[in-house]
């Protein structure tokens, strides 16, 4: 349920209304930089009457949300959501640009690629240092010792950090490294793990699941919020078809129908979607187009010689290229780089 307050609503009613509420057994949240107020009711009370709640002093509108996902709705929060990380804004005018290779395999890899990716207009670095491979007998990253090269580099080219999490047990150790936890598509309905991402004080980046339908991606981002983390982004990364010339196939309608349906800034992973170098740029440009706020991308000097998706991962040359036809399709659509 969303409840609206009304504007000269007093603090008395307010606590009136919040206690009867929660005497229902409900967790309420209110929506933030809201005038007036706007509260959910989530969890498994026992929904009153949305007549008893509308009698209630200070009360101008009560409403179901009609969504699975009550936090990440756009019912609760009608106006998009603006997560500033470090001083960048996700969901503003600006579409944001995070780029860096798949895994992090040497610092020479990362300061080419940091170069690279800072001089084209990114602001976020992206780098493995924990991979969820098919195989148990791949490379499966070099942890915590990447980690710190990753966060040394990045500080150095003015980037921000974002690096994916695999475990629960694992929100400790990284925090001191990264500004935004990517939850793979692999781990997007690890529960615990979403669970206790909702406790941090960190934004987090959600990939949809393989094959997980819109409904299942925005409930795992919904898992984030319910712990009190509203710092959330959702990411797009192409979900498994019949087709084999391509990795996965990306779905833009998913893009559009998840910004009409959430408040949440929507990524893009072109890369993972893609799998292969030269259809990663058009990707990237289409995705822009029909609205995403920021793009993901696997960049490396040498992807020749890289460990894992080098098919997949643009030469710097390229990412600088398709930064600047970015500008231009951002601009079309009333957004910038």
């Amino acid at each position: 349920m969303v409840i609206t307050l009304r504007d000269d609503v007093t603090p008395d009613q307010r606590r009136a209304v919040e206690a009867r509420l929660r005497a229902a057994g409900f967790q309420l949240v209110a929506a933030p930089d809201t005038a007036p107020v706007v509260l959910a009711a989530v969890g498994e009370g026992t929904m009153p009457s949305l007549a008893d709640i509308r009698a209630l002093p200070g009360v101008a509108a009560a409403a179901h949300i009609p969504e699975p996902f009550k936090l990440a709705s756009r019912s609760f929060r009608q106006r998009s959501s603006i997560v500033t990380v470090g001083g960048v804004a996700f969901g503003g005018d600006d579409v944001v640009l995070m780029a860096g290779p798949c895994t992090i395999e040497s610092e020479e890899q990362l300061v080419r690629t940091a170069q690279s990716v800072r001089a084209a207009g990114g602001r976020v670095m992206r780098g493995g240092a924990f991979k969820p491979r098919t195989s148990p007998y791949s490379f499966q990253g070099l942890g915590e010792e990447g980690l710190k090269l990753l966060r040394r580099v990045a500080d150095a080219h003015g980037l921000l950090v974002i690096s994916e999490i695999m475990d629960r047990s694992q929100i400790a150790m990284m925090a001191p490294y990264v500004d935004i936890f990517q939850v793979g598509a692999r781990n997007m309905q690890n529960f615990s793990l979403l669970r206790d991402l909702g406790t941090v004080d960190r934004a987090v980046l959600v990939k949809r699941g393989l094959s997980a339908t819109v409904d299942e991606w925005l409930m795992a981002a919904e898992y984030v919020m319910s712990g009190g983390n509203d710092r959330v982004l959702v990411c797009e990364r192409g979900i498994r078809a019949y087709e084999t010339y391509t990795r996965n196939t990306l779905d833009l309608n998913a893009v559009a129908v998840a910004k009409a349906i959430s408040h949440l800034p929507v990524i893009v992973d072109p890369s993972h979607a893609a799998g292969v170098r030269d259809k990663v740029v058009p990707l990237a440009r289409a995705a822009v187009a029909a609205g995403a706020d920021g793009l993901l991308i696997e960049v490396h000097y040498d992807p020749e010689r890289a460990i894992c998706d080098g098919p997949q991962s643009l030469y710097p040359e390229q990412f600088t290229a398709l930064a600047e036809q970015l500008r231009l399709i951002a601009a079309a659509v009333g957004r910038s780089l």
